[in-house]
């Protein structure tokens, strides 16, 4: 089902039972696999490539427990050019993913957040909500990307890495802040990142450390708690 209202581009492919919502604009050399849902306003560029079954532009939601409410008025998702989305994902409203953005399989991406060019979101990780990620950076498979994170250009983060952005766990009294990770920094396997802990530029985390304080730029820290390799 296309919209009336929707506009695309020369050399779309579609796959069967598409929804195109309205105010939809897709540009031109696009493949969209087979039950792809395109809420409405979505705007996506040029030579795109999406999985079947992936969701696009979904709207936010919340219950009486949430502390955080989502906001009511939310941008359009804004897909750049030579974009690749994989199967059975699903994107938010006001997100942005620049030019040659990658993200895998079943992962997950919130609202208010932009994945800088040529980027890489491994298959099923979640990327929550107000996060800045830079350019040229990989998260890998698995990862858990807390709302309120900074990850700067170049950094790398491995395989199920899991980061936090609340210290006291839910009792209000807490500012949210997830981790910032400096440009170029590496963080192994199955690392955990405390809440608003700094890691420096170049900076080297070990796998499955745990990390409760700051690490100093083009240092390596390893165990947990973390502690800098001499």
């Amino acid at each position: 089902m296309i919209h009336a209202t929707a506009k695309i581009g020369n050399d779309v492919t579609l796959g069967e039972n598409v929804v195109v919502e309205e105010n939809v604009v897709i540009g031109n050399h696009v493949s969209i696999g087979h039950h792809v849902v395109i809420k409405k306003d979505t705007i996506i560029g040029n030579y795109v490539q999406i999985g079947d079954l992936t969701v696009l532009g979904k709207t936010t939601s919340s219950n009486k427990k949430m502390t955080r409410k989502p906001g009511q008025i939310l941008n359009p998702l804004i897909i750049e050019d030579h974009v690749t989305i994989g199967c059975n994902s699903v994107i938010y409203r006001h997100v942005t993913l620049e030019n040659g953005v990658f993200v895998g399989d079943l992962s997950s991406i919130r609202e208010m957040v932009i994945v800088g060019e040529d980027s890489i979101v491994g298959r099923n990780a979640i990327v929550e909500t107000n996060i800045k990620i830079g350019r040229r950076v990989t998260i890998q498979t698995g990862c858990y990307i807390t709302a309120d994170m900074v990850i700067e250009d170049e950094v790398f983060i491995g395989p199920c890495c899991s980061s936090s952005n609340d210290k006291y766990m839910g009792m209000g009294n807490y500012k949210h802040q997830g981790p910032i990770i400096c440009k170029g920094a590496k963080i192994g396997n199955n690392a955990t990142l405390l809440p608003a802990v700094i890691i420096g530029e170049n900076a080297i985390v070990g796998a499955g450390s745990v990390i409760t304080k700051d690490v100093p730029a083009n240092k390596t820290v390893v165990g947990n708690p973390g502690k800098i390799i001499k």
